[in-house]
Order: structure tokens, then sequence, then C-alpha cells
């Protein structure tokens, strides 16, 4: 079986649906939520800059066609701060 490919909203990267995050905006309430649900999807690449010109141009609000809450935003956020603190204590040596 074939991977599901999307396409990063930001730097339009095309890779396997499995590396990106997912952010929906649910067909019935219409709400906004990250990973799970059925309705409009929109994915981001966990990086810095993806995320950054993903908020400051709204891409999100216009791929979903609604607006997107800041606390998303700031979900996203931590999650790429916890993952770039990962990738740094996986370089570290060990002593």
């Amino acid at each position: 079986m074939q991977p599901n490919y999307r396409r990063c909203i930001s730097c339009r990267k095309i890779a396997p649906k499995q590396t990106f995050w997912r952010i929906v905006r649910v067909h019935s309430s219409r709400q906004v939520q990250l990973d799970k649900g059925m309705g409009r999807s929109a994915y981001i690449c966990p990086q810095e800059s993806c995320l950054y010109n993903a908020s400051k141009k709204d891409r999100l609000g216009k791929m979903l066609r609604t607006n997107v809450p800041d606390s998303i935003y700031q979900i996203l956020w931590s999650r790429w701060q916890i993952l770039s603190a990962e990738s740094v204590s996986a370089k570290l040596p060990n002593s």
C-alpha cells in the first residue's frame, strides 16, 4: 500500500502525511482542532519557518476557510519547542 502524500501549506513541500501536523476544521461544529476529526484539513511541516509563515500570513485560516484561534498557534509553537529541544538533546554527547 502506497503512503498518502500531502503538501505543506507554507513551504509547499510534498511528503507522507505522517511527517506533517494536521489542523482540521470539523465539519459539524466548524471548530478548528489538531490531529483528529473529519472535515477540511491543512497540513504544515514541524519547522519554525513554516509555522512562522503560516501564522504571519494566516495561511491556516485561508486554507480552512475560517478564523483560526490563537490557541491553535500557541499549541503548534509549544509542539515545535518540544521538538527542537528533543533534537538538541539528541545531538549532545552522553557523559
